[in-house]
């Protein structure tokens, strides 16, 4: 994958990849995947049903909150303006189940809440640090916003606006999803119910080796890995 970070290799490295089983068992994926979207990556199905709308979210994402727009609202006091402005985005996608939307519209209604998580989001997207210590970081932020009903911190919501602002960097998990294609994968994922860093980093070193694994269909960036994720795992794609 030409995106590939220092991170994701190091993850590798270090042996948090988990274990494929076979060749045999990532060709029978690959070749699921290749039934829906004959030209892979590049397939106009594929880029009209998976990846188009990802990819619009972040172009918007780019327009409007990039790192010199967000540092200037920031600056100027502009939380709830932060908080509007990224649900606006998200919810151009159905990344998130409704219940998880709200929560999050919720949560950013007050000044408070939205100052939180607008200098949170920042830290995580532009800040300094390991991506571990700013992941782990994000994820007490979230937890601590104000809620309603829905708890705020849920893994897709952990993993969205990364995602959205950053699909060279970041990924986003869709739990019972990811766990049924890494099972069919033959990849040891592990997976906790509560968002932290040793289930992100295994994710990441997850879509590094899909990665590898299908260079010869080039994708592009985490976009391309989640969706391939999705259509092994989803009963959207049963065969």
């Amino acid at each position: 994958m030409k995106t590939r970070t220092a991170t994701h290799a190091k993850l590798v490295k270090a042996g948090h990849a988990g274990s494929v089983q076979s060749r045999s068992t990532v060709a029978l994926c690959k070749r699921k995947f290749l039934r829906f979207f004959h030209d892979g990556f590049r397939d106009e199905t594929y880029l009209d049903w998976e990846r188009g709308y990802k990819w619009r979210a972040h172009q918007e994402w780019k327009a409007s909150l990039d790192r010199e727009a967000f540092r200037s609202k920031l600056s100027q006091g502009k939380f709830l303006e932060i908080g509007a402005e990224v649900v606006r985005i998200e919810s151009r996608t159905n990344l998130l189940f409704s219940f998880e939307k709200m929560a999050i519209r919720d949560a950013l209604k007050s000044e408070a809440g939205a100052r939180d998580f607008a200098e949170g989001l920042y830290s995580l997207l532009y800040g300094a640090g390991s991506l571990e210590t700013k992941f782990g970081r994000w994820c007490e932020v979230v937890a601590a916003l104000p809620r309603r009903q829905s708890r705020v911190l849920t893994w897709p919501v952990a993993t969205v606006f990364g995602f959205i602002a950053q699909p060279e960097t970041h990924i986003f998990l869709k739990p019972t999803v990811t766990r049924l294609a890494a099972r069919e994968y033959g990849f040891d994922f592990r997976y906790h119910s509560g968002p932290s860093w040793e289930t992100y980093s295994s994710l990441l070193a997850f879509a590094t080796q899909i990665g590898n694994d299908l260079r010869d269909l080039r994708p592009r960036d985490l976009i391309d890995i989640q969706s391939f994720i999705w259509v092994l795992g989803s009963d959207e794609y049963e065969e």
